[in-house]
């Protein structure tokens, strides 16, 4: 079994399999991975407001994009729209070119795309933190043996109700990175950890991006997650209203006040 330690983590419990040195950034962010076209949807069709009201927008392969905006802005419902939890009610959503709404295609998009939410209590599902991680291969009928997925020794009985909240929530990205996605989206993934356990699981996250080549998506409520991203979104009333990089953004200071980011 390949070991592959995350960069600054040396306390953390397991590590991601080695999937060899991604290419270049440059190179890889020129194509496209997700696209939204035009989206509408509404969680209640008879309620004339909508959650995503007309989006558009697209990630490259290989970005780091945070998605800001305050609450009920939408960013949780794009993020469940990139991997088929939630359907278009008109717009379309590509995932490297397969379209959401492709019921043959589900099964792919998901593979693709691995979502990680903010309670990972409701992601962890087995008693002992190695059959947790390897709950998804199994039910693929797939082995950890030859996966290259590494738990470290010390960690690998434990069971995750004794982990920490970071540790219980890399447990939870390692499970979705053990399914090798190109993407990762994360539903605001740090928001109930403490600051240590915030940046343990950011580092993890960078790691994967930088070393790895997984694209990430990150909704987020902190802006200091959002700095450290190559590109920012910032969502009003199902609306992308600013993007750039996060120097670009946040140096509209006005924009970003009036829009109550914190």
């Amino acid at each position: 079994c390949t070991q592959c330690s995350v960069e600054n983590d040396s306390r953390m419990g397991y590590s991601p399999f080695q999937r060899g040195a991604p290419p270049e950034r440059e190179t890889q962010m020129e194509e496209t991975i997700l696209t939204a076209q035009n989206l509408k949807f509404r969680y209640d069709s008879d309620q004339p407001v909508y959650a995503l009201d007309g989006l558009s927008t697209e990630v490259k392969r290989g970005e780091f994009v945070a998605v800001l905006g305050a609450n009920g802005c939408g960013k949780s419902t794009l993020a469940k729209h990139f991997n088929a939890i939630l359907l278009p009610e008109s717009g379309k959503v590509y995932v490297e070119g397969m379209d959401t709404a492709d019921d043959d295609k589900i099964y792919d998009i998901r593979q693709t795309v691995g979502m990680v939410f903010q309670n990972p209590d409701n992601q962890i599902v087995a008693t002992v933190v190695e059959e947790d991680v390897a709950f998804a291969l199994e039910n693929l009928g797939l082995s950890l043996v030859g996966s290259e997925m590494c738990i470290r020794d010390r960690y690998r009985e434990r069971a995750p109700h004794n982990l920490s909240g970071g540790q219980k929530q890399r447990v939870a990205i390692a499970g979705v990175v053990a399914m090798r996605p190109d993407c990762l989206i994360l539903d605001e993934a740090t928001a109930m950890l403490d600051p240590r356990g915030r940046e343990q699981v950011m580092q993890t996250i960078h790691y994967l991006n930088r070393n790895m080549g997984i694209t990430v998506v990150s909704i987020t409520h902190y802006m200091e997650e959002a700095a450290q991203a190559d590109r920012v979104l910032v969502m009003s009333k199902g609306h992308v209203v600013m993007e750039g990089t996060p120097k670009e953004v946040f140096s509209q200071t006005e924009k970003v006040r009036s829009l109550h980011l914190d």
